[in-house]
C-alpha cells in the first residue's frame, strides 16, 4: 500500500480496468510501457491522486475517452508515445490540471477538434510529432494558457494552421518541420511571444514579405532543406537574429539583392549556400557583396525550376515546363503561373500537386494521367466552372481534393469516378445553390465535406445519398432556410454539423433524428428567436458542444434542453435577447458556458440560475440587463437577490455591497469588440 514507484513494463494486461490501482494510493511513478494495453476503462487510475509520472508508451491504445484519465489530479508528465491513438474526445484531459508535459508522439492522429486539450491549465510542452495531422480545429489549442513549446513536426499539414496557433499567446517555440507546407501567406503567423520557429525539411517554395509581421519576438527562423530560391525582406521581424537557409536551391541573382541588403541592415545572421548562377555556386550567403548579385541582360530571367530539380530517375518522368518538382518530397507545383490548361507529364510518384491560382475554367476528362500515387490535389482559385465526368479518373490514391474559391455550381454524378479513397473534399466559396445531388455515391470513404460560403438555400432528401461515412459537414455562410426531415439521414456517422450564418428560423429538430454520433452542433448567427421543448432530444445522448450565440434568441422553453445533461461540455449563448434560462442543473459536465451580452432580468425568478452559476465555478460573463439598479452588474454580484425568499447567509456574502460597488465601477478604457473577444477567450482558459 505504501509503494511509490511501480514498474510493470513488458507485461500483457490488454485492459486497465476501473479502479485497478486503488490498493496503492501512494504511487508517484507508474511505468506501463510495452504491456499490450488496448483500452483504458473509465476510472482506470482513480485513487492515484499523488501520481506525478505515468508512462503508457509503446502500447496499442486507440482511443482516449472522457474519463480514461480521471483521478490524476497531481500528474505532471504523461507519456502516450507509440500507441495507435486515432481520436481524443474533448474532455479526456479535463482532470489533469497539474500536467506540464503531454507526449502524444508517433500515434495515428489525423484531426484535432476544438477544445480537445481543455483542462490542461499548467501544460508547458505538447508533443504531437510523427502523427498524420492535417486538420486542426480553430480552437484546438484554445485552453492552454501556460504552453511554451508545441511540437507539430513530422505530420501532414499542408498549410500553416494560423488560426489555431493564434490562440497560443505565450508559446515561445514552435516545431513545424517535416510537413508538406508549400507557402506562407501574408500574416500567416500571429504568435506574439514566439521566439524560435522551425520549418525545416518542409516543401516551402515561397514566403510572403509580412508572413511574420505579427510575431515581433521571433529571433531564430529555421528554413533548412526547403525549395526556396530566395526570400523577400521580412517585414515586422525586427527581433530576428538568425535565419537558416542551408539546403535550399538559392538563386544568387539580382532577385536576391533586396533580401541580402535587408540582412545587412537588420544585422541578421544568415546561413545558406548559392546553388546558382554557376559563377557563385558554393558561395556562402554571408560572404556575398551586394554588387555580385546581378541579373544578365542578355538572357531572360531564370526558370523557376532549378537545374538540380529537373533531372529525374529513369522512368519517373520530368517536370512540365514552368513548374517545379521535388523528388525528395514527391511534390509538384505550378502555382500562380497563369496557366489556362492543366499541365501533364508530372513524375508518376508525385503525391502532392499544387495548381492553385491559375485560370483553367474546366477540368477535362483524364486531366491527370499516370498519377496513381497522388494523395493531395490543390485546385483552389482556378476559375473552374466545370468538373467533367472522369476528370479525376485514375487518381486511385487521392485522399484530399481542394476546389475552394472557384465558380462551380453543379457537379455531374460521374465527376468523382475513379477516386474511391477520397476522404476530404473542400468546395468552400463556390456557386452551389444546392448540394450536388448524387455526387457522393462514388465516394464511400468521404469523411469531411466543406460547402461553406456558397448560396445553398435548402437541404433536401437525397442530397447526401451515399455519404454514409461522412463525419464532418461544414455548411456555414450559406442561405439555408429549410432542412428536410430526412436530408441528413444518410450520414448516420456524422459528428460535426456546422450551420452557422444561415437563415434557419428554428432548430431543425426533425432533421437531427438518426444522427446518434453528433457531438458538435453550430447554429450561431441564424434568426432563431425561440427554442421549443425537446429541440435537441434526437441528439441528447451524444451532443457535447452546442452553439446558439448571436441568433437574436428571445425565449428558451422550459423543456428546450430536455435530455441534455452531463455530456454537454460547452454551451454558447452569448449576444442574445432572452432574460432568463430554463433549469440547467443537470449540466454537470460544463467546461465552457458563455452568457456574455445577455440582458438577464435579475429578480427572484432568476435566483435558481444565479445559484447554479455559483456552483459551476466558471466565468460565464452573465450580466444583469434589468432592473435599473442592477444593470451592468455581474449576476453573481447583484444585490437584488437578497430580498428573495430563501436567500441564505452564505449567498449574501457572495454579493456584498462592496463587491457590487466594485462591479459597477467603469473600466478606465472601453475595449473594442476584438479585445473583448480576446479577453473572453483568456477567461475561458
Amino acid at each position: 500500500q505504501l509503494t511509490k514507484n511501480l514498474d510493470l513494463q513488458g507485461n500483457s494486461f490488454t485492459v486497465i480496468p476501473a479502479g485497478a490501482f486503488l490498493t496503492t494510493p501512494y504511487l508517484t511513478q507508474l511505468d506501463l510501457r510495452h504491456c499490450k494495453v488496448e483500452k483504458l476503462e473509465e476510472g482506470a487510475f482513480r485513487g492515484l491522486g499523488r501520481l506525478v509520472y505515468l508512462n503508457l508508451a509503446s502500447n496499442s491504445i486507440a482511443f482516449l475517452y472522457q474519463e480514461s484519465l480521471d483521478g490524476l489530479s497531481s500528474l505532471q508528465q504523461l507519456v502516450l508515445e507509440e500507441n495507435r491513438i486515432e481520436e481524443i474526445q474533448p474532455g479526456a484531459f479535463g482532470h489533469l490540471g497539474s500536467l506540464t508535459v503531454l507526449d502524444l508522439r508517433a500515434n495515428a492522429l489525423v484531426y484535432l477538434p476544438d477544445m480537445v486539450f481543455q483542462g490542461l491549465q499548467a501544460l508547458r510542452w505538447l508533443r504531437l510529432s510523427h502523427n498524420a495531422l492535417h486538420v486542426l480545429g480553430s480552437e484546438a489549442f484554445a485552453a492552454l494558457p501556460a504552453l511554451r513549446r508545441l511540437s507539430l513536426d513530422h505530420n501532414e499539414l499542408q498549410a500553416l494552421p494560423g488560426e489555431a496557433l493564434a490562440r497560443l499567446d505565450g508559446a515561445t517555440r514552435l516545431d513545424l518541420g517535416h510537413n508538406p507546407i508549400t507557402y506562407l501567406a501574408e500574416e500567416a503567423l500571429t504568435m506574439s511571444s514566439l521566439k524560435h520557429l522551425f520549418l525545416d525539411h518542409a516543401a516551402l517554395q515561397d514566403i510572403a514579405p509580412d508572413a511574420f509581421a505579427h510575431s515581433p519576438q521571433l529571433r531564430t527562423l529555421d528554413l533548412r532543406e526547403n525549395q526556396l530560391q530566395g526570400l523577400p525582406p521580412l517585414a515586422g521581424a525586427g527581433g530576428l537574429v538568425r535565419v537558416s537557409l542551408a539546403g535550399n536551391p538559392l538563386l544568387c541573382s539580382c532577385l536576391l539583392r533586396p533580401f541580402h541588403d535587408w540582412l545587412a541592415r537588420a544585422r541578421v545572421q544568415a546561413e545558406g549556400v548559392c546553388a546558382a548562377p554557376p559563377a557563385l555556386r558554393g558561395r556562402l550567403l554571408d560572404s556575398l557583396r551586394s554588387l555580385e548579385l546581378r541579373c544578365s541582360r542578355r538572357r531572360p530571367p531564370p526558370s523557376p525550376t532549378t537545374p538540380s530539380e529537373q533531372p529525374r530517375a529513369a522512368g519517373s518522368g520530368q517536370c512540365p515546363q514552368g513548374c517545379t518538382c521535388s523528388p525528395d518530397f514527391h511534390h509538384g507545383s505550378c502555382e500562380n503561373r497563369d496557366l489556362q490548361e492543366i499541365p501533364q507529364g508530372f513524375p508518376k510518384d508525385t503525391r502532392l500537386l499544387d495548381l492553385r491560382r491559375n485560370t483553367f475554367r474546366t477540368v477535362p476528362p483524364g486531366a491527370f494521367p499516370g498519377l496513381k500515387e497522388l494523395v493531395s490535389l490543390h485546385l483552389q482559385s482556378c476559375g473552374i466552372r466545370v468538373l467533367h465526368p472522369g476528370a479525376l479518373r485514375g487518381l486511385e490514391s487521392l485522399v484530399y481534393l481542394y476546389l475552394t474559391d472557384n465558380h462551380l455550381s453543379t457537379l455531374a454524378p460521374a465527376a468523382f469516378k475513379g477516386v474511391p479513397r477520397l476522404a476530404y473534399l473542400d468546395l468552400d466559396r463556390n456557386a452551389f445553390a444546392r448540394l450536388p445531388t448524387r455526387s457522393f455515391q462514388l465516394l464511400p470513404n468521404l469523411i469531411s465535406l466543406h460547402l461553406q460560403h456558397n448560396a445553398i438555400r435548402q437541404l433536401a432528401e437525397g442530397d447526401l445519398a451515399g455519404a454514409g461515412g461522412l463525419r464532418w459537414l461544414y455548411l456555414a455562410g450559406n442561405a439555408i432556410g429549410r432542412i428536410a426531415p430526412a436530408a441528413l439521414a444518410p450520414a448516420k456517422m456524422l459528428e460535426k454539423l456546422h450551420l452557422e450564418g444561415n437563415r434557419l428560423g428554428e432548430v431543425p429538430t426533425a432533421a437531427l433524428r438518426g444522427l446518434p454520433a453528433l457531438s458538435e452542433l453550430k447554429l450561431s448567427q441564424n434568426p432563431i428567436k425561440h427554442v421549443w421543448d425537446g429541440a435537441f432530444l434526437p441528439v441528447a445522448s451524444s451532443l457535447q458542444h452546442l452553439y446558439l450565440d448571436n441568433t437574436g434568441l428571445e425565449q428558451i422553453s422550459p423543456g428546450a434542453f430536455a435530455g441534455l445533461g452531463p455530456k454537454i461540455r460547452s454551451l454558447y449563448l452569448e449576444r442574445n435577447k432572452m432574460s432568463n434560462l430554463p433549469n440547467m442543473s443537470n449540466f454537470t459536465g460544463l467546461e465552457i458556458l458563455n452568457l456574455r451580452e445577455v440582458p438577464f432580468h435579475c429578480d427572484c425568478q432568476l435566483l435558481p440560475l444565479r445559484r447554479w452559476i455559483d456552483k459551476l465555478n466558471l466565468r460565464t460573463g452573465a450580466t444583469c440587463g434589468s432592473p435599473a439598479e442592477a444593470r451592468g452588474l455581474k449576476v453573481k454580484l447583484s444585490t437584488t437577490f437578497q430580498t428573495c425568499p430563501g436567500w441564505g447567509r452564505g449567498e449574501a456574502g457572495a454579493a456584498s455591497p462592496d463587491k457590487a460597488k466594485a462591479a459597477r465601477k467603469p473600466s478606465k478604457k472601453k475595449r473594442s469588440g476584438k479585445s473583448a473577444a480576446r479577453g473572453f477567450k483568456k477567461s475561458r482558459a
